[in-house]
C-alpha cells in the first residue's frame, strides 16, 4: 500500500544519529531483562502497554493529521507484525536470561545474516555491492567471536537457541517496517502494532502468570524503563530508520547493540569481555560506517 503524501526533507545526518541512538536504546533492554523477575510474557506485556500509553498523544496527533489518508487497512496492516513483535519479546526475555548478555546482544545482532531473506521475500530489495561488503566484515566480527567461543557451553545452549530463534522474530518484524514504510506517520503503525503485541503477550501471561500481583519498586522502574528506552526510543526509531535507509544498512548498523551491551555488562553486572570482544567491535563498527557511507537521498527511499 503505497500513499502518496508530502515529505519532510530530513538531512541525513540527523538520520544516522537517530539510526545509532536507536541501537544504543535497543541495547539497553537486555540489562533491564536481566535484573527484572517477571515473568516473561508479563514483561512483555508491562513495557508493550508503557510504550503504547506513551505514544498514544502522538497516535491521535498524527490521525487527525492523516485522517483522509489512514484506514483499516492500516491498522490491520500493524497485526502481523505485532504479532511478531510479541513472539520476538517473550523469545528474547526467555533467552536473554538464560545466557550471558554478551550472547543474547551477539545472536540477536545476526539480522544481517537473515535479513536479505525477508528483504527478498517482502519487497524484492537485493544487497548492494557495499552492502555485501559490510555484510561481510560484520560475519567476520562473528568468526573472530566463535573461534574465542563466545561463552558457548552446554550451560547456555537452550538460552542461545531461544535468542537465535528470537532473532529470526526480529529480522522479520523489521524487514515488515520496511515494507510498510509509507505509511502517511510511523506513529499510525507502531502504535497499534505495540497496543496488538502488548494483548497477546498479556493474554498469553493469563495462562502462565498472575499479572494482577503485587509489583516491587524495582519492576515498576524496570517496567518503565523497558518501554520507554528500547521500546519507545528504541524500536520506534528503528522502525523509522526503515523509512529512511535500506533494510540490510539499518540491520548491520544494528549489530552494534553487542559493542554497547557489552560495555553496559561491563559496568553493572562486571561481565568482563575477551580480548575477542574488542576486536569484533572494530570490526563492526567498521562494518556500520560502510553500510551508511554512500550519499542517501533526502527523500524516502
Amino acid at each position: 500500500m503505497v500513499l502518496n503524501h508530502p515529505e519532510k526533507q530530513v538531512p541525513l545526518i540527523l538520520n544516522v544519529v537517530l539510526l545509532f541512538t536507536s541501537v544504543f536504546a535497543v541495547s539497553t533492554a537486555v540489562i533491564m531483562i536481566k535484573a527484572s523477575t517477571l515473568h516473561p510474557a508479563l514483561l512483555a506485556a508491562l513495557r508493550l502497554f508503557v510504550a503504547t500509553a506513551a505514544l498514544t498523544p502522538v497516535f491521535y496527533r498524527d490521525y487527525h493529521r492523516h485522517r483522509a489518508a489512514y484506514s483499516w487497512g492500516h491498522v490491520r496492516t500493524s497485526l502481523l507484525p505485532g504479532l511478531i513483535l510479541a513472539a520476538h519479546f517473550i523469545s528474547w526475555t526467555i533467552g536473554a536470561r538464560m545466557t550471558p548478555t554478551a550472547n543474547a546482544s551477539f545472536i540477536i545482532g545476526l539480522v544481517p545474516l537473515a535479513m536479505p531473506f525477508f528483504l527478498t521475500a517482502l519487497i524484492r530489495e537485493h544487497l548492494t555491492r557495499n552492502e555485501v561488503l559490510a555484510t561481510t566484515i560484520a560475519l567476520g566480527a562473528v568468526a573472530v567471536l566463535t573461534i574465542a567461543d563466545l561463552n558457548l557451553s552446554a550451560e547456555h545452549f537452550w538460552g542461545d537457541v531461544i535468542c537465535f530463534v528470537s532473532m529470526l522474530f526480529y529480522a522479520g518484524y523489521l524487514a515488515l517496517g520496511r515494507k510498510n514504510r509509507h505509511f502517511p506517520s510511523v506513529w499510525l503503525y507502531l502504535v497499534p502494532l505495540y497496543a496488538v503485541a502488548g494483548v497477546v503477550c498479556f493474554t498469553i501471561t493469563l495462562f502462565l502468570a498472575n499479572p494482577f500481583q503485587p509489583y516491587s519498586g524495582k519492576d515498576i522502574w524496570l517496567v518503565l524503563g523497558l518501554g520507554i528506552i528500547p521500546t519507545v526510543i528504541g524500536h520506534s526509531l528503528i522502525n523509522r530508520a526503515m523509512k529512511y535507509f535500506r533494510g540490510q544498512r539499518v540491520s548491520i548498523v544494528n549489530m552494534g547493540q553487542f559493542v554497547f551491551a557489552g560495555i553496559q555488562a561491563y559496568f553493572i553486572f562486571g561481565e568482563i569481555p575477551h580480548r575477542s570482544f574488542f576486536i569484533a567491535s572494530g570490526l563492526l563498527i567498521a562494518s556500520a560506517v560502510i553500510a551508511i557511507r554512500e550519499t542517501e537521498s533526502r527523500k524516502p527511499v
